[in-house]
């Protein structure tokens, strides 16, 4: 099991924050810095959601693995992987298939200090980091077929990034950029998705994202039409386009929603 060779990345940035250690703060984590904390805490103020949105967001991840592995799906590509919080994807997948091979894929640095960790998969299968931007597909693509083979289905995974990335056609063009990865899969296989929406808690979602973008950091919450258009072409899993929290939740996750809403959408679709 080793990683497939990263570019050279760039010193960590300690003096901004950044979503995946403010993500990783929200989650319980101790991989993130006082300017991290510092911004989840404002955001936490305005929004009660976050916490529970954090954890059920990554139970969504969960399940959505779980349910596509037991498909048959044995390739997996996580792109926007974070900092490692057990049980990571490749664990869930291994743990339906051994034989399954795994892909995260990172443009943070500190992300690239974790590798090791992540790379603890099974001997049977294969688990992979690349050091990519989500915005360069050709690169992350390339790199990810050290391991993958592109001919076979993968399932790739976007969870929780999404609302990072603009709309405008140039700049990162996010649903431009969605079909270039699903365009280079072949036919079986899944797309998982997640996203923060201001649908359902539109005051402090409005607020979070005020926070995010006064610290340097691009928000881009989208209603239901917005997030369903990643989504066209593609034969979506019943129960369809969701709060997470309720996408086939297990008798845990359906105790969890009596806490209350939870402001992210999720889905998962098969390339026809």
């Amino acid at each position: 099991m080793t990683a497939s060779e990263p570019a050279a990345p760039t010193a960590v940035d300690t003096s901004r924050p950044h979503p995946a250690r403010v993500y990783d703060w929200w989650l319980g984590g101790k991989d993130n810095y006082p300017v991290d904390e510092e911004l989840a805490r404002k955001i936490l103020a305005v929004d009660g959601t976050v916490l529970r949105g954090a954890r059920a967001n990554r139970r969504f991840m969960q399940r959505a693995v779980r349910v596509v592995a037991e498909s048959g799906t044995r390739q997996f590509l996580d792109i926007g992987t974070g900092i490692p919080t057990e049980p990571n994807l490749h664990q869930v997948a291994q743990g339906v298939a051994a034989e399954s091979r795994v892909v995260y894929a990172d443009n943070d640095p500190i992300v690239l200090r974790h590798a090791e960790a992540l790379l603890r998969g099974t001997p049977e299968g294969s688990t992979a980091y690349v050091h990519a931007d989500v915005r360069d597909p050709d690169t992350l693509l390339a790199r990810a077929a050290d391991t993958l083979d592109f001919a076979e289905p993968i399932a790739l995974s976007l969870v929780a990034l999404t609302h990072y990335l603009d709309d405008d056609p140039d700049g990162d063009d996010v649903h431009g950029l969605l079909k270039r990865y699903v365009d280079a899969l072949a036919p079986g296989s899944h797309l998982i998705l997640s996203q923060v929406t201001p649908d359902l808690s539109p005051e402090a979602v409005a607020q979070a994202a005020a926070h995010f973008r006064r610290s340097g950091t691009p928000f881009h919450p989208r209603p239901l039409t917005g997030f369903h258009r990643f989504f066209d072409g593609l034969e979506l899993l019943g129960p369809g386009v969701i709060p997470v929290s309720g996408w086939r939740p297990d008798p845990e996750d359906v105790a969890l929603q009596q806490e209350g809403i939870v402001p992210v959408y999720g889905g998962v679709a098969r390339k026809a």
